[in-house]
């Protein structure tokens, strides 16, 4: 409309109160954050249905890979007995296994007892230095 009809027009801000102006800023900026969180969860959401299909993938494909650790097992298992009686091939199978998982229990301990735990001190020194300078920032 035009100031002729005694209505402002569309964008002019010079006939309403300034009150009226802050108080419509501030509504239209909790309606513009009400709106980003909205789509911040509508995407989180989304990712969060991709992340769950892609661990249920992981972890079938997890579950196939051991089934075809078993076949490898017996196939070599099979290998073996065509040059030595089938218990013999399998007990050399299980040795030679038992034998790996006891190397790879004895390197994960020793990994395990390297790692040390971070220190709640640093933490707490950190956290320190954080509130110092926000303070300091807060009181220019």
């Amino acid at each position: 409309m035009t100031a002729d009809s005694g209505s402002p027009r569309t964008g002019e801000a010079r006939d309403e109160p300034v009150g009226e102006l802050v108080q419509r800023a501030t509504q239209q900026l909790s309606q513009l954050v009400r709106d980003e969180m909205r789509l911040a969860q509508a995407e989180m959401t989304e990712k969060g249905k991709r992340f769950g299909k892609g661990g249920g993938l992981f972890g079938g494909a997890g579950l196939v890979g051991v089934l075809t650790l078993q076949a490898l097992v017996a196939t070599v298992i099979a290998a073996l007995s065509l040059v030595m009686d089938v218990w013999l091939a399998a007990l050399i199978v299980t040795a030679v296994l038992a034998a790996v998982t006891a190397l790879m229990a004895a390197l994960g301990k020793q990994q395990f007892s390297r790692a040390s735990p971070p220190t709640p001190q640093q933490t707490v020194d950190s956290v320190k230095a954080d509130v110092a300078e926000i303070k300091e920032k807060a009181q220019r």
